[in-house]
C-alpha cells in the first residue's frame, strides 16, 4: 500500500462503501475458521446513517479513495468502539489504528473517561491486537449494564462463535 492516507468524518455518501468495506474484511475471518462471523451481513444503511448523523462515524481514505471506518456510541457513560473495518489489502499500514486512536480523540474530547470495545480474545487482529493497543480485558463482574447488554446481545445474535470478551482504554493521553 502506497498513497496518502487521511481520517475525516463519514458522510452519507460514504455508507454503502462502509457496508463493502464490512463484508470485504469479514472475509479475512474464513482463515480462522469464523465462517458464520465471515457470513454476518455489514450494519444496515439505517445505523450508518445514524453514527454519520451523530457525528460517530469516520472513514480512512488512500489518496481520496475510502479504505476502512470506523463508528462509536456511548455505553455507559463512555465511548464505545462499535465497529471498526479496512479493506484487506490495507491491512497492516497503521490505519486501523488511527482509526481506533480517533474514536478514542472523540471520547476524549467528550468528557469519557475511556473507550470500550467487545471483539474475539484469540483472534489475532482482535483482541491481541486491541491489547497491543492499550486495551486491557474488563471481567463480567466489572462491567456495567449496558456494556453487559451489549454482550447479551452478541451471544443472543450468535456471534459467541468463539471466545469474545469486552475491553476498556482510559483516553487521558488524548486530553489537549
Amino acid at each position: 500500500m502506497s498513497g496518502a492516507v487521511a481520517l475525516r468524518a463519514a458522510t452519507p455518501a460514504d455508507v454503502p462503501v462502509a457496508q463493502a468495506i464490512e463484508v470485504a474484511a469479514g472475509e479475512r475471518f474464513r482463515t480462522v475458521d469464523l465462517h458464520a462471523i465471515a457470513d454476518d451481513d455489514p450494519p444496515s444503511a439505517e445505523e450508518l446513517l445514524h453514527h454519520v448523523g451523530e457525528g460517530t462515524a469516520w472513514v480512512a481514505t488512500v489518496d481520496g479513495a475510502v479504505v476502512g471506518y470506523a463508528i462509536a456510541s456511548v455505553v455507559d457513560h463512555e465511548g464505545h468502539l462499535d465497529q471498526v473495518s479496512l479493506l484487506p489489502e490495507h491491512s497492516g499500514a497503521g490505519i486501523g489504528r488511527a482509526l481506533v486512536e480517533r474514536v478514542c480523540r472523540w471520547a476524549a474530547e467528550a468528557g469519557f473517561e475511556a473507550v470500550t470495545l467487545t471483539t474475539f480474545r484469540d483472534v489475532p487482529w482482535n483482541g491481541p491486537l486491541y491489547a497491543h493497543l492499550g486495551f486491557v480485558e474488563v471481567p463480567p463482574d466489572e462491567q456495567g449494564p449496558e456494556l453487559a447488554a451489549v454482550r447479551a446481545h452478541e451471544r443472543a445474535l450468535g456471534l459467541d462463535v468463539a471466545p469474545r470478551l469486552a475491553m476498556r482504554r482510559p483516553v487521558a493521553d488524548f486530553v489537549g
